[in-house]
């Protein structure tokens, strides 16, 4: 209960005389709507009124609510939740009825298949609503799963640089930007190979980034890219994070296509590493999570220098390598 003093309660009726105004307390008092402190004291007028009072909280009737989410809404859309919880409903009843319409008059649509934004603007027009605002706390309050909606996510388009479309051909993914316009710059400047290998594309991975963009590869890739026969590699750091990015990555991937390191890379690092003398301490809080999915493509001696570099806490940045050496 909120306490007001009897000046609030009384400040509509200013113009009036004491005694309508002691006729008006009286009737609050009745209906309930206030409840004197009387530890407040009087005002020393005859009669008297106490000098504050507690004003009581309206209930709410939420009848006409109650009725609408039993009669008006389309039985896809659950009312289980908004009935325990009225105010709720009362608070999301527009976006709720805006989902009703959709479903009720344009539910054909959920036949093709549409971009989380996409869909969210046809539904609420407003293209976020779902991704970032209320849409996913909707859906659930009303029973129904985002994928009910027939949607899909975007990411940010793969960077890659096509030498070529042919097909089969090899797809090269690499970790770090660097790298990436190094060998971009040997195709463009006519060579076919990289360290021996003929690869047609690079794609530039940008980390961790890969594991997303991977995940809408079909929707985000040229159709030769996708082609049967081709191979893809990857390439990165030789740290426990580069090589937690490949065997994340296989494994996300291992029911549409397979990924291998790229060899070849790795053992040019490994050479170059020896002639360097001194490498970089592993970056800190890098997790050290590994299985034995990369090192399994290589021979136990290469496994055994890489193993000894990354126990004594050093790494090889793809950067040892440059265009010289591919």
């Amino acid at each position: 209960m909120k306490r007001i003093s009897l000046e609030e309660v009384l400040k509509p009726y200013l113009n009036e005389s004491y005694e309508e105004q002691y006729r008006r307390i009286l009737h609050l008092l009745d209906t309930g709507q206030i409840k004197p402190v009387k530890a407040s004291g009087t005002n020393g007028k005859s009669p008297a009124l106490y000098r504050q009072y507690w004003l009581a909280e309206k209930k709410e009737d939420y009848k006409e609510l109650r009725e609408e989410l039993d009669y008006q809404l389309v039985p896809l859309i659950s009312v289980d939740y908004y009935l325990a919880h009225p105010q709720a409903y009362e608070q999301d009843r527009e976006w709720v009825l805006m989902l009703n319409a959709y479903l009720k008059n344009k539910q054909g649509l959920l036949e093709h298949q549409e971009s989380a934004n996409e869909r969210s603007f046809e539904i609420w027009n407003r293209e976020k609503f779902l991704t970032k605002e209320q849409g996913k706390k909707i859906l659930k309050r009303c029973g129904i799963e985002p994928e009910r909606l027939n949607i899909y996510g975007t990411t940010e388009p793969l960077a890659y640089y096509s030498y070529t479309r042919t097909v089969p051909q090899n797809l090269l993914i690499l970790e770090n930007k660097d790298t990436f316009y190094s060998m971009r710059r040997h195709l463009l400047e006519g060579q076919k190979e990289i360290l021996g290998v003929p690869v047609g594309t690079l794609i530039y991975g940008a980390g961790k980034a890969i594991w997303k963009s991977f995940q809408d590869f079909d929707l985000c890739v040229e159709p030769y890219m996708k082609a049967e026969g081709n191979k893809i590699y990857y390439f990165g750091d030789l740290d426990y994070e580069g090589i937690r990015i490949f065997e994340s990555l296989q494994a996300l991937c291992q029911e549409s296509r397979e990924i291998e390191p790229f060899v070849p890379a790795y053992a040019a690092m490994l050479g170059k590493a020896e002639q360097a003398g001194r490498l970089p301490d592993t970056k800190e809080q890098q997790n050290r999570n590994i299985k034995k999915a990369f090192f399994s493509y290589f021979t136990p001696e290469q496994v055994e220098k890489m193993r000894k570099i990354l126990e004594a806490g050093k790494y090889i940045p793809q950067e040892i390598l440059n265009i010289a050496d591919f």
